[in-house]
């Protein structure tokens, strides 16, 4: 077997591949002779077929099959031990395809055209100082934070007089259309000039009013009377609400309750120590958005600082191809730069990783899944009874094979471990800013120097 790489430019290149008989006769024979042990034809008995017969009958797919599978492990082979920076699939060359004879074999050749990145060397003494900041969380944002959690946490009471924002549970009638129904009435949901009929009402009070003068959208009224909202329409003249009960969410106490609703139970015994381990898991969450915005400018800045030209019309016909039906040439070509942007960027990061043998196991993978886990259900502590079934969760989870949960997760713990590294050897700027500048900043926005 001989392969050969033809570079036609800096982003193109060929692979000639050449197959003699030797190599691929072996694989065809013992290919043919366990044919001949397992298929059954009528005339010959079972595992005693002859190789003639199976030549005849069989010969031509197995060869094909055979060439196939030589081709795909010499191409992928020349590709990864001669590191070529390939971009995209190898892509065969129909024409030479075309040209052999599956019929009488003897030498084959078959070539592939690459697309290739060409080569770069990435140097973080090279980068620029890329800005780092530190959020000054004061005792507003702490204040902000704890009135945050106690609505989060409300519980409903039932006071004597409805205020404003209380819900108003009771029948709805209308007498000239026999209407009736149980209902619950927002009073956020109520148009301000009708707003003060439903405030300071109490059990078994009847409020009269006009259906269509009194909500703030057909949603609503559609809410209120269980119509939908095709047939609101229908509905017009006065209504009557006995009231039957008055609902209001109030804020939770600071106490032990909420300490333990926010944090695991046990955590903390007290508002002092609450307050600081609040205080502590703010921070905490500051810097994974700083370390974030982080990591997007050192992106930004390796693909300012690193040179790498791509075959860009060899990459889009690839695009087409292998998304055929899902995008137009028209979409590839006005998301192309995006497209471009993160594949030098993986090739930046793999270029890295390979330089500093990155590897990640599955305990890495598990502990990442957990810590994602913890994020969607809201849970801050290190609650000993959560931590079986948050194991479970994350067990499941990476065992879905039909959403590729494990590859997902691989990758991003990968992409994390890369940057790590390249985190450790980029120099920084270290500024401190208040919680609204960087709000600013994580949106693109500018800030004042």
């Amino acid at each position: 077997m001989e392969v050969v790489l033809e570079q036609n430019s800096p982003t193109l290149a060929s692979l000639k591949v050449t197959l003699t008989k030797d190599d691929y006769q072996p694989k065809i024979d013992k290919t043919i002779k366990d044919y001949s042990k397992k298929v059954n034809l009528k005339g010959f008995r079972p595992g005693k077929v002859p190789s003639h017969v199976i030549q005849r009958m069989y010969g031509k797919s197995i060869l094909v099959d055979e060439v196939n599978n030589l081709l795909s492990t010499a191409v992928s082979s020349y590709i990864r031990e001669n590191k070529l920076q390939v971009v995209g699939d190898p892509v065969p060359n129909r024409d030479k395809a075309a040209e052999v004879n599956w019929d009488s074999p003897s030498e084959l050749e078959f070539s592939y055209d690459l697309g290739v990145a060409t080569d770069f060397d990435v140097n973080f003494s090279e980068l620029p100082a890329v800005k780092r900041y530190t959020i000054n969380v004061d005792d507003a944002e702490l204040s902000k934070t704890i009135e945050s959690l106690r609505e989060r946490f409300a519980e409903n009471i039932h006071p004597e007089v409805s205020e404003e924002g209380d819900m108003i549970f009771g029948e709805l009638k209308q007498e000239s259309s026999e209407f009736t129904t149980r209902t619950a009435i927002p009073t956020k949901q109520l148009k301000p000039e009708a707003l003060a009929k439903f405030i300071g009402v109490k059990k078994d009070d009847v409020i009269t009013f006009d259906i269509n003068d009194t909500f703030s959208d057909e949603a609503a009224i559609a809410h209120v009377t269980g119509k939908k909202k095709e047939d609101i329409g229908t509905l017009s003249g006065e209504f009557t609400l006995v009231v039957e009960d008055v609902t209001r969410s109030a804020a939770s106490e600071l106490n032990q309750d909420l300490f333990d609703k926010v944090l695991g139970v046990g955590q903390v015994e007290n508002e002092e120590q609450f307050n600081e381990k609040l205080l502590e898991i703010i921070k905490g969450n500051y810097e994974r958005e700083t370390e974030a915005l982080l990591r997007r400018d050192i992106e930004n800045a390796l693909l300012e600082s690193i040179n790498i030209e791509l075959p860009g019309d060899f990459l889009k016909d690839w695009l087409e191809r292998t998304n055929e039906g899902k995008f137009t040439r028209e979409q590839i070509e006005e998301q192309f730069e995006d497209f471009k942007k993160s594949l030098k960027l993986s090739l930046i990061k793999n270029k890295v990783a390979d330089r500093e043998s990155v590897k990640v196991e599955y305990p890495e993978i598990l502990e990442f899944t957990r810590n994602m886990v913890k994020g969607q259900f809201g849970i801050y502590g290190d609650d000993d009874n959560m931590k079986e079934t948050i194991d479970r969760v994350a067990q499941g989870y990476l065992a879905d094979k039909e959403r590729d949960n494990y590859t997902n997760v691989f990758n991003q713990v990968f992409d994390n471990k890369v940057m790590d590294i390249i985190r450790s050897q980029v120099s920084t700027d270290e500024q401190t800013i208040e919680v609204s500048e960087f709000e600013k900043l994580a949106k693109g926005e500018e800030v004042a120097a």
